[in-house]
């Protein structure tokens, strides 16, 4: 039996090169479902190749545009909402769901998919960042895997496979430094949306990319690794690696440490999610360490005060990673239309820190309380700029 998959985000990065990696492996995986935000043209191209039984557009003023260009394929439902997405993801034929939405909209079909029993694969760190312990806690209850996709957590993933209940002393979370590694701190004030999305090593959404270039990215890696491997945010250390050839690594109680190593193509740990615990056949480039040196440097969190922001989120805990991310996703849309200078991102993102409601337990509903009180701050702020 083909394994059915659900795609959430299928016209993002990662969602076409889902796509790509079931186009290789068409005897083994087949596409039951794919949603969408707002790219509704591209959802319909995308349906009329893999043929899913239904597509899901978020943003229900595409449906019917949707419709209409799917009109000739009645073998595959169209829906649309915010509801369509956490009701489709526990449609009994699924075994897989590729969370690849962007954001804190992926929390709640993340949530849906979880108490349906998928397995899920998970792109969407913002769910870990914002809910960490309430996601943990649902998987556990509900016997859920949790395979990762992000190539750092994936190659953690692939450095501890075999290892048992050995101890794990430090995690390295490598980074690229993105574009503004060697920057001072004048040169980074003028920087626009243009420059930031120049990423030297990965081809990503505009979102992602934002957020690599201040290290934001990477601050949230960070929590997503203390929930996925259950260690302590003081024992991940992350090292600027430039190349992007290890991903990451882990070091063990003897000093011993693993690493997984390869070119940059994110359709290897989406492969590797799919296939677990086998390894497949996967058409593209091989990694060569002829061509060039592997290079490691600390970060400058004077520079990056994002990635200094989110260590300090993880270790007060409670909601304050969702306050984090929620003021993130306001200051990066503003930045990518020049409503937000490249530091003002992280001050503002520091100032709804210290206005917004703490709460040291929170709850699901907390947690929705929290994103809207948290944007609505810093939103403030950007129009009193």
């Amino acid at each position: 039996m083909k394994k059915q998959i659900c795609i959430l985000g299928s016209t993002g990065s990662i969602g076409t090169q889902a796509l790509d990696v079931i186009s290789q492996h068409s005897d083994r995986y087949e596409v039951y479902c794919l949603t969408a935000n707002n790219r509704y043209e591209q959802l319909a191209e995308q349906a009329r190749r893999f043929r899913p039984a239904a597509v899901v557009i978020a943003n229900e003023c595409h449906y019917d545009a949707l419709c209409a260009l799917l009109d000739d394929c009645p073998d595959i439902k169209v829906y649309a909402g915010a509801k369509a997405l956490d009701d489709i993801v526990e449609a009994q034929p699924i075994d897989m769901v590729l969370t690849a939405m962007v954001g804190f909209a992926g929390l709640s079909p993340t949530i849906h998919a979880i108490k349906a029993r998928k397995t899920i694969c998970l792109a969407n760190k913002e769910t870990l960042v914002v809910a960490g312990e309430l996601i943990c806690r649902l998987a556990a209850e509900n016997h859920v895997s949790i395979l990762p996709v992000d190539s750092e957590h994936s190659a953690i993933f692939q450095s501890i496979v075999g290892e048992g209940m050995n101890e794990i002393e430090k995690i390295l979370l490598t980074a690229s430094g993105g574009p503004f590694r060697q920057y001072s701190l004048d040169q980074m004030r003028s920087v626009k949306a243009a420059d930031a999305l120049k990423h030297p090593t990965w081809e990503m959404g505009a979102k992602i990319t934002i957020d690599s270039a201040s290290m934001m990215n990477k601050g949230f890696e960070v929590i997503e690794a203390k929930w996925l491997f259950g260690v302590d945010a003081d024992k991940i250390q992350v090292l600027v690696h430039p190349q992007s050839i290890v991903h990451s690594a882990v070091q063990f109680a003897d000093g011993a440490v693993k690493a997984q190593l390869g070119v940059p193509d994110m359709r290897l740990p989406i492969q590797y999610a799919f296939s677990f615990p086998e390894r497949l056949p996967l058409n593209g480039e091989r990694l060569d360490l002829f061509k060039q040196p592997l290079e490691f440097f600390e970060p400058d969190m004077d520079k990056f005060h994002c990635l200094r922001l989110a260590y300090e989120s993880i270790r007060k805990g409670g909601n304050m990673p969702c306050i984090v991310n929620a003021a993130n996703e306001i200051v990066n849309e503003a930045f990518r239309h020049d409503k937000c200078g490249f530091l003002e991102m992280g001050e503002i993102i520091e100032a709804t820190m210290q206005k917004a409601t703490f709460l040291p337990k929170p709850t699901y509903d907390d947690y929705v309380a929290t994103d809207a009180e948290a944007r609505r701050i810093a939103a403030d702020m950007l129009r009193c700029d």
